[in-house]
């Protein structure tokens, strides 16, 4: 099967320039990333198989409009709610919460300021995870 992932040998997409000494991780979050990949592919949640095949299964242009880790988190994301593990819903809430504490602490606001914010209220950015 062919779909969009596979652009080996296709032409005219012009040379991969390779950045010397380029970093495994540009950002944080791509290890962390990493990390929840291993660790949940290593608890036995799901496999190789069902990880490419989910990455597979991204539309098109969402795959060719993001980087290989967010790939990965689309992937994992997607099995972990597919097999019940965690649901989107659950993500997205837990996403909103990191995005809060990481505004308060930008701003200055302490921990308890944020734990006691009311529910529903969000920081900017929040309520969509990267493999949306």
């Amino acid at each position: 099967m062919n779909g969009i992932h596979d652009l080996g040998g296709m032409h005219g997409l012009g040379p991969v320039v390779r950045e010397e000494n380029e970093p495994v991780f540009r950002e944080e979050w791509e290890r962390h990333v990493f990390a929840v990949l291993n660790l949940t592919l290593a608890a036995g949640q799901y496999n190789v198989d069902e990880l490419r095949h989910a990455i597979e299964r991204m539309d098109p242009a969402r795959y060719l409009q993001t980087s290989y880790y967010e790939h990965w988190l689309h992937a994992a994301e997607d099995l972990l709610d597919a097999k019940g593990v965690v649901t989107r819903e659950e993500l997205l809430r837990r996403a909103a919460e990191i995005t809060q504490r990481s505004s308060a602490a930008a701003s200055g606001t302490s921990h308890s300021q944020v734990s006691g914010a009311p529910s529903g209220s969000r920081a900017p950015g929040a309520g969509r995870l990267p493999s949306e």
